[in-house]
């Protein structure tokens, strides 16, 4: 099989592109590109393990699925492609990283900058049709996902894990707490954020165990202006 993730990722999930439920999982997403049309483009759908390799990988914020409007998702969690206006969750997000760390909101929602600090930006599924959330759901990407997840956690070096609502906590089965460090709270959204995101202050309590941990601090402050360019630079 050709590598198709083009870092230490490939050998960690390769056995599991070769399992029945990838193939099936394959056979799926190859009609679905043709007949509908699907978030991300198909050059995207692995960008989160792309631009945070395994062995680089310091923190992981887990996500769902991806965003299902035009021009959205490219492949993290969260994100959004350079011009794109900033979504509601992600506007929570730079809110508690003002109250936080002091760090003002930019004006995009492009998370480049953080992912090559090693922050993986990681959805359970990794595509979605247009205008249907949750429509690929089921369909496989959650057993791949979890295996990274699995093997993050039994990584020699820890990892921080933030879990933002009741989806990605229900992931905290898959880690060995003992060894990492997990941060929950809420998911980000306009629905909850005030059940106690809010005041979290994930980005702090990140770094403060990145520290203990005796591993350079993520310097949260994005990039003030990004552009198209910026999404296919190596």
């Amino acid at each position: 099989m050709k590598p198709f993730i083009h870092n230490d990722w490939w050998q960690v999930l390769q056995p599991e592109f070769e399992q029945a439920y990838y193939q099936e999982l394959h056979r799926f997403l190859k009609h679905e590109y043709q007949t509908q049309t699907i978030y991300p483009d198909m050059n995207h759908i692995f960008t989160a393990f792309e631009w945070t390799p395994f062995n680089e990988v310091k923190v992981v914020i887990l996500g769902q699925d991806p965003y299902h409007g035009p021009s959205q998702a490219f492949g993290l969690s969260f994100a959004v492609m350079p011009g794109v206006q900033v979504p509601p969750s992600l506007q929570n997000i730079y809110k508690e990283l003002d109250s936080d760390l002091g760090i003002k909101p930019v004006n995009h929602g492009f998370l480049k900058a953080w992912a090559q600090q090693g922050v993986l930006l990681l959805n359970s599924v990794l595509t979605v049709r247009d205008g249907v959330a949750f429509s690929h759901a089921g369909k496989g990407w959650e057993q791949l996902t979890d295996a990274a997840i699995k093997k993050l956690s039994e990584r020699e070096r820890p990892v921080v894990f933030i879990l933002w609502g009741r989806a990605a906590r229900d992931k905290i089965k898959l880690i060995d707490t003992s060894r990492n460090v997990v941060l929950q709270s809420p998911h980000p959204s306009p629905l909850s954020a005030h059940r106690g995101f809010f005041g979290s202050k994930p980005f702090s309590k990140t770094n403060e165990a990145l520290i203990a941990m005796g591993e350079q601090p993520i310097d949260w402050q994005l990039p003030t202006s990004v552009s198209m360019a910026d999404l296919n630079e190596a």
